[in-house]
């Protein structure tokens, strides 16, 4: 080979008339040989240029492996495992190691992840999965159906205690072969699906693991998965607790190794830590911060991405408790005196939306642009209420008397002490007191407010929030048999016609039909005015504008802006269009 190349580099080459052609040139005067040099020269440099220019057409930018992402995260890690996080900072490093059947996509649907494909049978009791070919957990052991098998098996073990035991109660899990499971239910439930993003545990290593050292384990702090990344190496802070995790691109990922290579997650133990990082440089990105505190962060070249939260916060009144509140007109009146505008400006700094349903918003919207002014809903609430024989007393207060009694609009709002609460609560005390109601605001600790304020239904009316999920299961929230503890219907809202959509939407798995049955749902619920709906906040994520196809779509919870980590990148590539792999 060597000398098939030294005899063609040794190799003198000929062109035809090449003789002919120096004895032109040699005849040339020297204006003529100038002249000719010039435009040889010209002609080369043009061609050159056509040639850069014809090769840019064919040219594409296309992502490619390199970079690291420095984030800041509030917590310190402990439970890196998807069967016992229920921290932030557990969730989202247990989304980066640990990969499920399915994963959540930009959209906030599902997709396929370890799983090749899946069928649902025809009563929407059984779920039968395929799991892809080749796909190996990061110590290099392949993924068996044994180890899908072993993980729901694990979850439903109440001695386990773990946040995803419910999940799964009831399901019957079947290894078929290898690369095959099915899941059985009792009844049909089509939020279930959603339960199939669990990570899945590698069983060679957690097998022999009791439950009593379940939560004990190193594997909890240095864990083993399939997802995008893997643990390179962990930093500790003076007390021995991890402090930073630093992560490696896993080349063997189901959906393809991750372009950017290197992710690090550093722990703050609150926000005020964080920002100063950010500040310092130290980070790269961070999320969740307040509203209030977004100007002290002082960005440059960084952007803020947004994406709503399922978060319903709103007024739900207790009408057992308060009989003011029984009448309808009342609470129509309310709803149509709130100034949901002034609320997500004033609490939110603009980063949120206003809502007027139980089913969160789909996308960051714009403010809402109606051009109803504060006098003018004034005005409305005290029609709605006087042309349903409400008076105004000398002090203004709305009263309205029947033979026996006289019922004064007055009722309190319960809340819990955090900043953003308690500003929207004095900011509907003062919308409402416009309209000639009284009312008091009652600020509760949090756990106080949840254990003897909401569990005892001892409440007017409570601002709070409600988490729906990715599934929009509304049921806990809105179904009559939520109304006691510990059920989650705080409005303690009774509708049959509420109960039987609420109960279609769990009981179908088809689209169109669940519209349908929440389109039911809202009709009863807008027409009942059991709460006045305020707002739902967005979530803010700061990351560098280096980072590209950063695409949080519909978040459920933080860890969700992981969803598409794979396809985020920093480095690029030029290559010609036909040999673009992501076309």
């Amino acid at each position: 080979m060597k000398e098939k190349l030294k005899n063609i580099l040794n190799k003198k080459w000929y062109l035809p008339l090449e003789g002919k052609l120096s004895r032109v040139i040699s005849s040339f005067s020297l204006a003529e040989k100038t002249v000719f040099t010039f435009f040889t020269v010209l002609l080369s440099i043009t061609g050159l240029i056509l040639l850069f220019q014809v090769n840019k057409l064919f040219l594409v930018e296309v992502p490619d492996y390199g970079g690291t992402l420095t984030e800041g995260v509030i917590g310190t890690p402990r439970f890196i495992n998807p069967l016992l996080a229920t921290s932030d900072i557990d969730k989202d490093l247990t989304t980066l190691v640990y990969s499920g059947l399915l994963k959540v996509n930009n959209y906030g649907g599902l997709t396929n992840d370890l799983a090749e494909s899946y069928t649902i049978s025809d009563d929407g009791l059984t779920y039968t999965f395929t799991l892809r070919d080749n796909i190996y957990f990061q110590d290099g052991i392949r993924v068996t159906s044994d180890d899908v098998v072993f993980t729901i098996e694990k979850a439903q073990e109440a001695a386990l205690k773990s946040p995803r035991e419910a999940s799964f109660a009831g399901v019957r899990v079947e290894r078929i072969d290898d690369k095959n499971v099915s899941f059985t239910l009792k009844q049909t439930f089509s939020p279930f699906i959603q339960n199939l993003t669990l990570g899945i545990l590698p069983r060679h290593i957690w097998k022999d693991v009791s439950n009593e050292e379940f939560a004990f384990s190193q594997f909890n702090t240095k864990p083993v998965g399939t997802g995008p990344y893997g643990i390179d190496t962990i930093t500790y802070s003076g007390s021995g607790l991890p402090s930073e995790y630093h992560l490696k691109a896993f080349k063997k990922y189901s959906l393809g190794e991750a372009y950017i290579t290197h992710l690090v997650i550093k722990s703050y133990q609150n926000e005020k830590e964080e920002i100063s990082a950010y500040k310092d440089g130290d980070i790269d990105s961070l999320h969740s911060i307040s509203p209030k505190n977004l100007p002290q962060v002082k960005l440059s070249d960084d952007e803020v991405v947004l994406s709503p939260l399922p978060r319903i916060f709103g007024v739900f009144f207790n009408q057992n408790v308060a009989p003011v509140l029984v009448h309808k007109e009342v609470r129509l009146a309310l709803d149509a005196a709130t100034d949901k505008n002034a609320i997500v400006k004033s609490v939110l700094d603009g980063y949120g939306a206003t809502i007027d349903s139980p089913v969160p918003i789909k996308q960051v919207v714009g403010e809402n642009t109606s051009s109803t002014t504060s006098e003018e809903r004034v005005e409305k609430a005290k029609a709605i209420l006087t042309k349903a024989g409400w008076k105004q007393n000398s002090s203004g207060i709305f009263e309205k008397k029947d033979k026996t009694s006289t019922v004064t609009l007055s009722f309190s709002i319960s809340t819990g002490n955090a900043i953003e609460l308690k500003e929207a609560a004095y900011l509907l005390q003062q919308q409402w007191q416009k309209i000639g109601a009284i009312v008091e605001v009652k600020i509760f600790e949090i756990g106080d407010l949840n254990q003897n304020i909401i569990k005892p239904r001892k409440y007017d009316a409570l601002l709070f929030g409600e988490i729906v999920g990715r599934d929009l299961d509304l049921y806990p929230f809105w179904h009559s048999s939520g109304r006691n503890t510990p059920g989650l219907n705080i409005a303690l809202y009774t509708n049959l016609k509420a109960d039987k959509a609420l109960e279609n939407i769990r009981a179908t798995v088809d689209l169109d039909d669940q519209k349908t049955y929440f389109d039911a749902l809202n009709k009863e619920i807008k027409n009942d005015i059991p709460a006045v709906f305020t707002y739902s906040p967005y979530f803010i994520y700061i990351v560098p504008k280096d980072i590209k196809n950063v695409n949080l779509g519909n978040l459920t919870e933080p860890k969700d802006r992981w969803a598409n980590v794979n396809e985020w990148y920093i480095e690029t590539n030029n290559v010609w269009q036909i040999f673009n792999r992501n076309k």
